[in-house]
């Protein structure tokens, strides 16, 4: 079992300031085994590392906020002023996780703000984002924000996004002020999105109707609320007959997809059992969990096991890299993945980068 000294011994984890509490916290045996440098390669090859899940922010753009930037920017968590940006220390830190190439994205805090306000931070940030890239077009690449409360607003930021300033695909949320993105109202988005060939990130943002009982010890509503959006969100997408409307879409989903990989043949039952709550007309075409093969999921899903069962569901075909950089939830990525004995050589240098240079149609 790796030590509390041994884990310090990393200077991401020193620099991050994690702390030790009494909650059973245990690193894996897999940690013990000898860190990746850069370049990476399995099995004798090459491989460039994409972290698909890694954040940032931007000053210019929090500004807009007035007194509200500092509790959407920096919030009380580890890492949380790392988002801003010095691209020395953030090459560094890259570097000691033998990733090259960071996918930048920003949570979306505008999607309460009026259509105006949320598009000038949008357009702030996609702006930037794209300025950022194109400093260190080797290392950085990004998913562009949306105004998603606007679709026809958000068709017009995606297709600047890719089409002008450069970006991948575009960072979501799980759900657009109680609305689910199976509504009709963003069909729009999706079709621009299959259009352009591009992906969309979803990040959650928690379950803020849960607030009550998770409030507590353990910040349960992000460790339990974030995943649990996830879920919802990709759930929705599944039934309501979103994913058979839109083949082409290309939907990633952050911290493994939530807990629908963990337990997703409970889904293929639901409408056999309870008929009722399945509407008729939303006749899918396939089984709930043959959709999961057409989702990706990023691997910040901590134990060789959990990567070795997630695989076992939607294939390993659908895993890329994330570390949610530069919170620590997953400060040895690569490494992470280098412990699944479970996967194949290909099956690494997938997860590691060439699944996500596919998707984000770019050289591994």
């Amino acid at each position: 079992m790796t030590t509390r000294r041994d884990f310090l011994k990393t200077g991401a984890a020193a620099a991050a300031g994690i702390v030790f509490c009494g909650c059973g916290l245990v690193h894996n045996a897999h940690a013990q085994q000898p860190r990746q440098k850069l370049p990476v390669t399995v099995n004798g090859q090459r491989v460039k590392t994409i972290d698909i899940h890694s954040h940032c922010h931007f000053r210019e753009a929090g500004a807009l906020l007035g007194t509200d930037a500092a509790k959407v920017q920096l919030p009380p968590v580890n890492g949380a002023a790392e988002a801003f940006v010095e691209i020395d220390k953030r090459l560094a830190a890259m570097d000691a996780q033998a990733v090259d190439m960071e996918v930048l994205s920003i949570n979306p805090f505008w999607y309460d703000r009026d259509r105006d306000l949320a598009g000038q931070i949008v357009k702030i940030q996609n702006e930037k984002l794209a300025e950022l890239c194109a400093s260190k077009p080797d290392r950085f690449a990004a998913f562009a924000s949306l105004t998603l409360q606007a679709p026809e607003l958000a068709v017009q930021e995606l297709e600047t996004a890719v089409k002008k300033q450069g970006l991948k695909g575009a960072a979501i949320g799980g759900v657009v002020n109680g609305v689910e993105f199976s509504d009709p109202k963003f069909h729009p988005v999706w079709v621009k999105a299959e259009e352009l060939g591009v992906p969309l990130f979803i990040h959650p943002q928690g379950v803020p109707e849960l607030n009550k009982r998770l409030t507590g010890n353990g910040w349960l509503g992000n460790t339990i609320g974030n995943p649990l959006e996830t879920t919802i969100a990709l759930s929705h997408l599944i039934f309501e007959g979103t994913l058979d409307r839109f083949p082409g879409l290309k939907v990633i989903a952050a911290h493994g997809g939530g807990y629908l990989g963990s337990y997703a043949d409970r889904s293929d039952h639901a409408c056999l059992v309870g008929p009722k709550g399945c509407n008729a007309e939303t006749k899918l075409k396939k089984a709930p969990t043959e959709y999961l093969k057409q989702i990706y999921f990023d691997s910040l899903i901590f134990t060789p096991e959990a990567i070795r069962h997630l695989a076992a569901q939607v294939g390993a075909s659908q895993i890329v890299l994330g570390s949610d950089y530069p919170y620590p939830w997953q400060l040895a990525p690569v490494d992470h993945i280098f412990a699944c004995a479970s996967l194949s050589d290909d099956d690494k240098a997938n997860i590691l980068g060439r699944t996500a240079a596919r998707l984000l149609g770019f050289a591994a």
